[in-house]
């Protein structure tokens, strides 16, 4: 038998806000990086995780897990980036068929240019409509929601 876990009103009234909040903050970024003849907000994800880990890069499936996108989709992705320079893949010694991604040169800039854009929405979009011990509790609150729990 399965047990009809009600959520209580609260619990419904936050998880509605979120979603709408986080897909309007996410179009509104989005928006702005396009108007600015930018890619989406997705090519600055993956390029980001590329340029944290530096020279080793990462594998696909390592991307994967740090952006949460689908597979397929980050299949189509890094063709993409590979194929505007954004991107280099590099294959892995021990394992034939295994490759890193690493950000190129030119990926690096592609961030800079996009992180202007992307920041200044951050910026505007929540960095002015919040104090920062609201700021520091709205994130510690989400860390909560987050699996594993983030703690940063």
């Amino acid at each position: 038998m399965i047990e009809k876990a009600t959520p209580p009103p609260e619990a419904i009234k936050a998880w509605a806000r979120l979603m709408r909040v986080s897909r309007q903050l996410f179009e509104q970024a989005e928006e702005a990086l396009k108007e600015s003849g930018l890619p989406a907000l997705a090519w600055y994800d993956v390029l980001h995780e590329l340029a944290e880990a530096g020279e080793e890069g990462l594998r696909p499936f390592q991307l994967i897990e740090r952006t949460l996108f689908a597979q397929y989709n980050m299949s189509r992705l890094l063709a993409r980036l590979q194929a505007d320079g954004l991107v280099e893949k590099l294959k892995v010694a021990d394992d034939g068929r295994g490759q890193t991604i690493r950000i190129s040169a030119k990926g690096r800039e592609m961030r800079r240019r996009m992180w202007a854009v992307y920041g200044r929405s951050i910026a505007e979009l929540v960095g002015t409509k919040l104090t920062a011990e609201e700021l520091e509790a709205l994130a510690s609150l989400l860390g909560q929601l987050r699996f594993p729990p983030a703690d940063d």
